[in-house]
């Protein structure tokens, strides 16, 4: 099962999970991913060289959004912020950076699948290649969790996991997403 992690960390404590795991058996949300995520926000073989590189492509992919009313900017620090204070990185190769932002009331995801894994500071120290990431209002405590562990559900299947990695295009990725939200 995934570990999620969250509240402040000390450099000696970053890797350790602060917050009990999630059980992903048990979703909680009605919102589908079809909801938060479109084809525009899933993006296939991006280069990132570091996790910062990375945050900064998917907080450019968020807001080249037509609908979007925040800057890339804005959406970095959220994301950042959400970093600094503990590792997103839930094992096998995947992370879920979040954040809150305000004066929003609506929940965004975006996807990408990394050219190269990247470190991340995962505890089973796997180089990320898959980052599902989350802008969610600052109200949201109790829909941030559910899409959290919701999303934490779906990495946890090794076959899905593969099949990301495999795609050969956003599209594809988009629709295996999709799919598999649909299925569970």
């Amino acid at each position: 099962m995934p570990t999620l992690f969250a509240g402040a960390a000390t450099p000696a404590t970053r890797s350790t999970p602060i917050l009990t795991a999630i059980p992903t058996t048990t979703v909680f949300s009605t919102m589908q991913l079809a909801d938060i995520i479109t084809p525009d926000r899933v993006a296939a073989r991006v280069h990132a060289s570091s996790k910062k590189r990375a945050l900064e492509a998917i907080s450019k992919i968020f807001a080249s959004q037509p609908s979007s009313t925040l800057g890339s900017n804005e959406i970095f620090d959220a994301l950042i912020a959400r970093e600094r204070l503990g590792t997103t990185a839930i094992d096998h190769g995947v992370a879920i950076p979040h954040g809150r932002v305000k004066n929003s009331t609506e929940t965004y995801g975006a996807f990408i699948q990394l050219e190269d894994g990247i470190d991340c500071d995962a505890m089973d120290r796997e180089a990320v290649s898959l980052l599902f990431a989350l802008l969610v209002p600052e109200e949201s405590t109790e829909e941030h969790l559910q899409l959290l562990a919701r999303v934490a559900e779906m990495f946890g299947n090794a076959e899905l996991r593969e099949k990301l990695r495999a795609a050969p295009d956003s599209q594809t990725l988009y629709d295996l997403l999709i799919e598999w939200d649909r299925a569970h």
